[in-house]
């Protein structure tokens, strides 16, 4: 016997909550209509049947909405639609109004709550007092009035409490043009469209034509949808941008990226809603954003679903795409799209960047968040526990906890009428495959201001989220007698650094305060030990043992891929007497996950401290001692531990670093005019004294180029080389073409330039689709060509780096409600999988 179906359970989805029925008065008995005399002879169809009410549009017992005969049945008389003009021109007033211009489709794309325009062509000229006109809207593959699938739409009628309405606007003697409101509430998605007329003659109902679809999304520029989002440049730059940074690499050696998100190229708004289908999800849920957020963190990874993206942590990236080699989502998107099957390879970054494309395609302002140390907690107890031997050496087998270097996921805005007031605003996505949530991998959308609070009850996945961002690192020893000791608590170990790209220009925007409370202060300490008292080891801050007056810092210098690499340790005493100190120093390749490899270099050192003095230790580390070690993000952990002979304190710290990758320079050669090939120019040079081999060089850009891959080939120790590529703009504007070069022995190698596209010559429209595009060899040379040039960022200083070029939009920021409270007042974030980010 085949499982039932559980996706319809009651509970399933936000929007579709179990509701009991109180018994109310019985109905009353159906009014009996008079028929017509010839209605004993004719029950072909319902025009004989005699009058019916106005506002009874609905579908007759027994037939099915939307199987309508494409030859419908005509008599003379009646009000025949012959044509129907959506108006969904890209350069048309309605896309203009709706902020949906910038989609590379020719239908009508509208945001709910919003008016548009529509003309009717007729056969004769319309009556209002002869004639009725409704507008049929279908959205799923069983609509139904009830579940506002199926929507019917009287001219001249408004719906109460529905918000759609249709209201004449003007006629001629061939033509009926209409206003059309819909509700802000409305299911997103593809809608099929047609129209019904009444007259004495009987009823006309047009067909249903593909080329009259309509796409209805969120709209945040709507006060009643919510998803509304009230300041401008935040619209301009989360919803509008198809382009933006994603940052990477360790706290004090910050990586940064420029990404395509291409919400707007032709085929991604389908891939998009196919995504939600794939997922079974009812088009009856499709209109809140909560179950919409939540059903895109489950599909954008592959796991229980068959989602978007396979993730892989392993090194091994031979059946795929190197997850650094991803310059955006478009290829990705597409690929799924038309396969059905899961893409290879993804990981955090490559999660949330689809994720922000996904959202701000469906109309959700949407943004790529980086945390720096995020901790991965397994057992709910909401702290890193860190377990060593009596002589303080890690035991692998109990470390199940992890910090990672980084870890991505996504802020998308909305209100939360499912939680109590006050959590509006931001809510943490996470589509990285981490933990389960109610046995899915999925997580949030989540409150940011419940987790910078410690509210960790609040849904969805609070606990886990609060764990990323701020618990305190707890180091257990183990004693004689098996049991375990709290040797050390560091407060301040998890949640650095979280940051987003800034509005408006390619700056580092730190949210932590959005996240947090300043670390140590009693408000942050609180919710700290308000979020613990939920977790399993709710005790540990019930007894405070531990103390020190030495303390241990790493500082770690320049390190650059290709050369030695020098780690400091310092320690300092604030103690009134001196103290020896036994050090330990272990070094080993580490994911940027937490995980890490077999030690590979190790010092030990005693250190005397005089009283109130320091002093500091270094250790330097070869190329050719680390390179046979590396792996993905060329990531080395330093673990140190110690004891102080004089007062038995334990220190332990552990400092990740990372090895700086060179970039690419990209040279745009001449001006770039849409629908006209442009060249762009390529030079790199390969830092290592080893050969690269099989290295392959990607690049897309919205607007700009389809996405490509080329074989560059093998590219020798040291050895520069320029290539060329060619592209074709499809649309004028500022654009960013973003590439980037991956091989087996290096990869994180990224280059962006922005391009600046003109009109093509009496305004033509740009083509439907880039033409493939041509590279020429590569070659050993330096690079030619004019000015226009760009590279990549190089990894930014901890605090805000400043912006490398123009903000991604050329364009002013378009009009929205005049009310513009401050945005930042709002939730957090999800729980990421128990692996990479």
């Amino acid at each position: 016997m085949p499982e039932p179906d559980t996706r319809m359970d009651v509970g399933r989805w936000a929007s579709a909550s179990y509701r009991v029925r109180q018994p109310g008065p019985p109905d009353p008995p159906p009014e009996r209509r008079k028929r017509s005399f010839f209605s004993k002879f004719c029950r072909c169809c319902k025009c004989c049947a005699g009058p019916r009410d106005d506002t009874d549009w609905g579908p007759a017992p027994g037939e099915v909405p939307g199987s309508r005969p494409a030859q419908p049945v005509i008599r003379e008389g009646m009000l025949v639609v012959s044509g129907v003009d959506l108006m969904g021109q890209r350069s048309g007033a309605n896309r203009r109004a709706h902020h949906t211009d910038e989609f590379e489709y020719d239908e009508l794309i509208v945001r709910r709550g919003q008016p548009f325009d529509i003309r009717l062509q007729l056969r004769q000229p319309y009556n209002p007092e002869l004639h009725r006109v409704c507008l049929e809207l279908l959205v799923g593959p069983t609509p139904q009035v009830s579940k506002a699938t199926h929507i019917l739409v009287p001219v001249g009628a408004p719906l109460p409490g529905l918000g759609w309405a249709a209201e004449e606007t003007d006629s001629t003697d061939d033509s009926l043009s209409l206003r059309v409101s819909t509700s802000p509430t409305a299911v997103i998605g593809k809608y099929r469209f047609s129209v019904k007329t009444r007259s004495r003659a009987g009823e006309y109902q047009m067909p249903f034509e593909p080329h009259n679809e309509i796409y209805i999304l969120f709209n945040p520029w709507c006060r009643e949808d919510a998803v509304y989002l009230p300041q401008d440049d935040w619209l301009e730059e989360y919803v509008l941008n198809e382009s933006g940074r994603i940052y990477y690499g360790t706290e004090s050696q910050i990586g940064e990226r420029t990404w395509n998100y291409g919400q707007f190229d032709r085929g991604l708004l389908d891939a998009c809603l196919y995504i939600l289908d794939r997922r079974g999800m009812p088009h009856s849920g499709r209109g809140d954003p909560i179950s919409v957020s939540r059903v895109v963190s489950a599909m954008v990874n592959s796991l229980d679903d068959n989602g978007v993206l396979v993730g892989n942590w392993t090194g091994d990236y031979s059946r795929g795409t190197n997850p650094s080699a991803w310059v955006g989502s478009v290829d990705i998107l597409r690929q799924y799209h038309r396969t059905g099957y899961p893409v290879l390879y993804g990981q955090c970054w490559v999660f949330a960047g689809v994720v922000t494309t996904v959202l701000r395609c469906f109309g959700i302002a949407t943004r790529t968040v980086t945390n720096y140390n995020s901790a991965h907690d397994t057992d709910v107890s909401l702290t890193m526990d860190i377990y060593f031997d009596e002589n303080m050496k890690p035991l692998e087998r109990l470390n199940a906890d992890s910090v990672w270097n980084f870890h991505v996921w996504n802020d998308c805005w909305m209100t939360r009428p499912d939680l109590p007031s006050g959590y509006d605003g931001w809510q943490v996505v996470d589509a990285t495959p981490q933990e389960t949530s109610s046995g899915i991998f999925c997580c949030g959308p989540c409150s940011v201001q419940a987790i910078k609070n410690g509210l960790v009850y609040l849904k969805y996945d609070a606990p886990f989220i609060f764990a990323e961002v701020n618990s305190d690192k707890v180091y257990w020893q183990r004693q004689a007698d098996g049991t375990y000791k709290i040797v050390y608590v560091e407060e301040k170990a998890i949640g650095h650094l979280i940051s987003t790209k800034a509005v408006g220009s390619h700056e580092r925007h730190d949210i932590t305060d959005l996240y947090k409370h300043p670390e140590g202060s009693e408000a942050e300490r609180k919710a700290v030990e308000t979020a613990a008292r939920h977790g399993t080891k709710a005790h540990i801050y019930k007894n405070k043992e531990w103390g020190e007056d030495v303390s241990l810092s790493v500082e770690t210098s320049e390190a650059v891929m290709g050369q030695d690499v020098s780690v400091q340790v310092a320690l300092n005493n604030r103690g009134s007497s001196s103290r020896s100190v036994a050090l330990t120093l272990h070094l080993a390749p580490m994911f940027y996950t937490g995980v890490t490899g077999s030690t590979f270099k190790q010092e030990s050192r005693q250190v005397e401290i005089p009283p109130g003095g320091a002093q500091s230790v270094r250790m330097v580390v070869s190329y050719a001692e680390y390179q046979p070690h590396l792996v993905d993000q060329a990531a080395l952990m330093l673990s140190v531990s110690g004891k102080v002979a004089q007062t038995g304190q334990v220190l332990a710290k552990q400092h990740s670093f990372r090895l700086r990758t060179p970039d690419l320079t990209l040279t745009v050669l001449g001006p770039a005019v849409v629908g006209k090939e442009t060249q762009v120019q390529v030079v790199f040079k390969n830092p290592l004294p080893q050969t690269l081999k099989s290295a392959v060089f990607h690049m897309e850009g919205s607007g700009v180029s389809s996405p490509k891959a080329t074989n560059i080939g093998t590219i020798g120790g040291h050895q520069t080389i320029s290539f060329r590529q060619t592209f074709v703009p499809l649309r004028a504007g500022r654009r960013q073409l973003v590439a980037s070069l991956d091989s087996p022995q290096l990869s994180q190698v990224h280059g962006v330039v922005t391009v600046d596209v003109a009109p093509a010559a009496g305004g033509q429209p740009a083509p439907a689709r880039s033409s493939p595009a041509r590279e020429a060899p590569a070659r050993s040379s330096p690079a030619r060509g004019s000015p226009a040039r760009a590279s990549p960022a190089r990894g930014s200083p901890a605090r805000g780096s400043p912006a490398r070029g123009s903000p991604a939009r050329g364009s002013p920021a378009r009009g929205s409600p005049s009310r513009q409270p401050d945005p930042r007042n709002s939730p957090a974030r999800n729980r990421e999988p128990g692996r990479a980010g």
